[in-house]
């Protein structure tokens, strides 16, 4: 079982406290997807554990950033293609990525499953 948020901000644009968010995902071994260099800014984070989940957002927002919101709080990770194995859905490469734009992020929401869930989130829908 896998557990996620979203988090929205003005934008991400500090490379010292993207390196904080690195540093923090791989302590808190959580998976973490940002869209960074613009507005809006966007963080994805799972984990296998709410726990870890939670104490990397919570890195988040002693960070400061402008405009934060967790509009999607700490859950449990349901996938929308029910087609997909659950080996493949359950597996999570701790550390962070990166995207430059909001069409890429949204490309890599629906790789993992969950784009109608983003677009809710992000108030797309």
């Amino acid at each position: 079982m896998l557990f996620n948020a979203l988090i929205r901000t003005h934008h991400i644009t500090s490379r010292k406290k993207v390196s904080a968010l690195k540093r923090a995902a791989d302590t808190h071994r959580v998976a973490v997807l940002l869209r960074s260099g613009g507005c809006p800014g966007i963080m994805y984070v799972e984990g296998a554990e709410r726990g870890q989940v939670e104490e990397w957002v919570g890195v988040v927002k002693r960070l400061r950033y402008k405009d934060f919101q967790l509009v999607s709080k700490t859950g449990e990770l349901v996938h929308e293609d029910a087609q997909s194995s659950a080996s493949t859905r359950d597996k999570i490469n701790v550390g962070l990525d990166e995207v430059e734009s909001v069409k890429e992020f949204g490309s890599a929401m629906a790789s993992k499953g969950i784009w109608g869930w983003w677009r809710r989130g992000m108030g797309y829908s």
